[in-house]
C-alpha cells in the first residue's frame, strides 16, 4: 500500500502543538521519513509522536532554595495553543465573553505595539474557530469557562478568517504589494478545503484557485476577504468572523517608504470588501496603532466600535497588570524583584488601569532578571527619528523636560494620520503616546473630543529608549567615540577636544549646513548631551537672569559643576569672526546673568560655553564661574 504523507499543520491539529515546532522537527531529522516538497514538509502519516514531546515542556529554574521545574515564558511566542499549553500564560480570555456581550459588529482596538494584540487574536481565532479537533481544550482551564453555558456554545462554532500583518516591513510598494498578497493566499490556503465543496460554486471555485496560483489580479487581491468569506459562509452554513491584526503596519511603512497613498488605496479596499455591509459577517475585529479614520479607510462602517488606550472598556485585556504582574513574580519565586519590573517596564495607562509591558516583563524573566530595554528595535521606533528629525526648539524642549522625568501638556487627538504626525506639536504628542512612549498623567480638560492631557515618560526603559533614538539621529556619526570625547570635553571644560569633537561631527556628515540655523546646531547638540541626562537636569531655552539661555545643565548632585551653552551662528564667517562670536556668546552669558537659577539652586561652579557655528566650522570659548 502507497505510504500516505500529510503536512506540517494537519499533523500539528493530531499532536496539539504548532505547525512551527513541526517543522523545526522535520528540519532537525528528528520525523522519519519526512521530507520537503517546495515549501512544505510532508511527513508520513502514521508516524509517532518523539518521547520528549509526550509529555509537557517544563523550563528548569535554580532559585536560591531549590530547583524547580517551571513553565517557560512565551518569549516571542504568538499561538495561543502554544502559549496556553506549554508555556506560563497570563488569561486574558474573558476579552471573549465582553466581545459577545458587546453585540458589536466591528471592533477597533488601538494599543501599542507588542502588547499582546497578535496572542489576543489567536486566542479569539482558537475560541471561535471551526476545527476538526476538539478546542475547548485550550479553555476548559481558563476564565472563560467558568462564565457559564451561553459563552461555551460559542466555541467551536464559526469559520475564521485571520490575516496579521505584523510584519509587513517591506521599504518598497512592489514588495509590500506582493508581502499583502502572499498574506492573502495563505489565508485562502488554509481553507483550502473550499476546493472539495460542493456548496461553492463551480466559477467561485476558480477565483480560489487563481488566488492560490498566482494568477490573480489586484481587483481580485482587494475584494479576497469578501469573496473568501461567502465561500466559507456557503460550505458552513454559518456567518464568519473575520480578524485582521496589526493592519496599520503596511500603511506606517508606506509613510516612512513614500508609497502611502498606494497601501492606503489597497488597504481601504481590502478592508471594505470584508467589513462593510457583508451579510455573511457575524463580527471583525482589527487591531493597530493608529485609527487613522480620516483617510476613510473606514468609510460606511458605521457601526464600528474604536476602543483606544485612553477608553477604560477592554483596558486590561492588553499587556499585564499589577496583579498578572504579581502572580508570575509569585510563580517565579522573584517577588525581591517587583520593584525592579516596576521601575522599569511599568508606567502606562489604559483606561483607569495600570499597564505593564508584557513583551518586556517576559524578556526580563527569561533573561535571569537582569534589566535592559527590550522593546527597543521592536515596535516601528524609526518613527521616533523622523520626528526628532523635524522638531523645533519649542519641541526639543519639551524632550529635554520628559527625559528628566517631568510632564508636560498636550492636546491628545486619537484619530491622527500618519502624514499629521510631523506637523504640529500636539499631533507628535499624540502619536508618540498611542504608540507607548507616553502615559497620561492626568486629563486636564475633556470639554471636547480630543482632551488636553499632562504626558510624561511612563518607566525607565522608555527613557533609554528616548534617549537611544534621539541620539539615532545623528548616527552613524555619534559613535562612542565622539560621545565619550564630547562628555569629557564639556566636564572639563577643554575648549580644544569640545571644538574638535563638534568639527569632526559636521565635517563627516553627508548633509550640507551651508544654509543651516541656529536652531538645527542647537539640536545637534541636545542630541549629544542626551548621553547626560542621568546626571544632570538639562533645560533649553528657559528663562534665567535677564533673558532667555539656549541651553542649561544643572547637577543633580550639587557638588557637581553646572554649565551654561549658548550658540551663535553666522555665514562665511572667518576664523577669527568666529572666534568673535564665541566671545560674544560667553559675554551675552554674563551680561544677561543667565547663571542666576542655577546659583539660586546652590551650584557653587558653573562652567560658561560661548559656541559659534558656521557651516560645518565652530569655535568655542569656555570660562568658569564660581561663587
Amino acid at each position: 500500500m502507497e505510504e500516505k504523507y500529510i503536512k506540517a499543520r494537519e499533523l500539528a491539529n493530531l499532536w496539539d502543538i504548532t505547525p512551527r515546532r513541526i517543522n523545526q522537527l522535520c528540519a532537525d531529522n528528528l520525523l522519519p521519513g519526512a521530507y520537503k516538497d517546495g515549501k512544505f514538509w510532508m511527513i508520513p502519516s502514521n508516524i509517532e509522536k518523539p518521547a520528549s514531546l509526550r509529555g509537557k515542556q517544563v523550563k528548569t529554574v535554580k532559585t536560591r532554595a531549590k530547583t524547580t521545574h517551571l513553565l517557560p515564558c512565551p518569549v516571542g511566542i504568538t499561538s495561543y495553543k502554544e502559549v496556553s499549553k506549554e508555556c506560563y500564560y497570563v488569561d486574558k480570555t474573558l476579552l471573549i465573553k465582553d466581545i459577545i456581550d458587546d453585540h458589536s459588529k466591528v471592533f477597533l482596538f488601538t494599543r501599542p505595539r507588542r502588547f499582546g494584540k497578535t496572542l489576543a487574536m489567536d486566542m479569539v481565532r482558537t475560541y471561535f474557530e471551526i476545527s476538526d479537533m476538539d478546542t475547548s481544550v485550550y479553555f476548559s482551564d481558563k476564565n472563560i469557562w467558568s462564565e457559564g453555558e451561553v459563552y461555551k456554545d460559542y466555541q467551536g462554532k464559526y469559520p475564521v478568517i485571520f490575516l496579521s500583518f505584523k510584519d509587513a516591513h517591506q521599504s518598497d510598494w512592489e514588495d509590500m504589494y506582493n508581502s499583502l498578497c502572499f498574506t492573502v493566499k495563505e489565508e485562502f490556503l488554509r481553507h483550502i478545503e473550499l476546493l472539495s465543496s460542493n456548496a461553492i460554486t463551480e466559477y467561485d471555485k476558480r477565483y480560489f484557485k487563481n488566488i492560490m496560483d498566482d494568477n490573480a489580479t489586484t481587483t481580485d487581491y482587494q475584494f479576497a476577504l469578501g469573496k473568501l468569506s461567502s465561500m466559507l459562509a456557503a460550505h458552513y452554513s454559518s456567518k464568519v468572523i473575520i480578524i485582521i491584526d496589526e493592519y496599520d503596519t503596511p500603511i506606517q511603512q508606506g509613510h516612512l517608504n513614500g508609497y502611502y497613498d498606494k497601501v492606503i488605496g489597497f488597504m481601504r479596499n481590502l478592508l471594505s470588501a470584508a467589513l462593510k455591509d457583508n451579510d455573511n459577517l457575524e463580527f471583525g475585529i482589527l487591531t493597530g496603532i493608529l485609527r487613522i479614520a480620516k483617510e476613510s479607510l473606514f468609510s460606511g462602517l458605521n457601526n464600528l466600535v474604536v476602543n483606544t488606550i485612553l477608553d477604560e472598556k477592554y483596558s486590561s485585556y492588553f499587556g499585564f497588570t499589577s496583579d498578572d504582574v504579581s502572580e508570575m513574580a509569585s510563580y517565579y519565586d522573584m517577588k525581591e524583584k517587583l520593584p525592579e519590573i516596576k521601575e522599569w517596564y511599568d508606567g502606562y495607562l489604559f483606561g483607569n488601569n495600570e499597564i505593564y509591558n508584557p513583551w518586556s516583563v517576559i524578556s526580563y524573566i527569561n533573561n535571569n532578571c537582569k534589566p535592559k530595554a527590550f522593546w527597543s528595535r521592536t515596535s516601528g521606533n524609526e518613527i521616533i527619528g523622523q520626528l526628532i528629525q523635524n522638531a523645533d526648539s519649542e519641541i526639543y524642549k519639551n524632550l529635554t523636560l520628559l527625559l528628566q522625568g517631568k510632564e508636560i501638556q498636550s492636546i491628545i487627538d486619537t484619530d491622527i494620520i500618519y502624514p499629521e504626525i510631523n506637523g504640529n506639536s500636539d499631533t507628535i504628542y499624540s502619536f508618540l503616546l498611542v504608540s507607548g512612549y507616553l502615559r497620561v498623567t492626568r486629563i486636564i480638560s475633556e470639554l471636547n473630543d480630543n482632551p488636553i492631557c499632562s504626558v510624561t515618560i511612563p518607566n525607565r526603559e522608555i527613557r533609554s529608549i528616548f534617549q537611544k533614538e534621539i541620539l539615532d539621529q545623528y548616527t552613524s556619526l555619534f559613535t562612542g567615540s565622539i560621545l565619550r570625547d564630547f562628555e569629557s570635553a564639556l566636564r572639563t571644560g577643554n575648549t580644544k577636544n569640545f571644538t574638535d569633537t563638534l568639527q569632526k561631527y559636521l565635517l563627516q556628515s553627508a548633509s550640507s549646513f551651508d544654509t543651516a540655523q541656529e536652531n538645527f546646531y542647537h539640536g545637534t547638540v541636545f542630541g549629544m548631551l542626551a548621553i547626560m541626562s542621568d546626571s544632570y537636569y538639562i533645560s533649553s531655552n528657559i528663562e534665567s537672569g535677564d533673558g532667555r539661555l539656549d541651553v542649561q545643565l544643572e547637577p543633580k548632585d550639587k557638588t557637581q559643576t553646572g554649565y551654561i551653552i549658548e550658540f551663535k551662528a553666522g555665514k562665511n564667517l572667518s576664523e577669527k569672526q568666529l572666534d568673535s562670536l564665541a566671545d560674544d556668546a560667553i559675554a551675552q552669558i554674563h551680561n544677561n546673568k543667565y547663571f542666576t537659577n542655577m546659583t539660586y539652586h546652590g551650584i557653587k561652579k558653573i562652567g560658561l560655553f560661548g559656541i559659534a557655528f558656521s557651516g560645518k566650522h565652530v569655535a568655542s570659548k569656555y570660562e568658569t564661574l564660581e561663587s
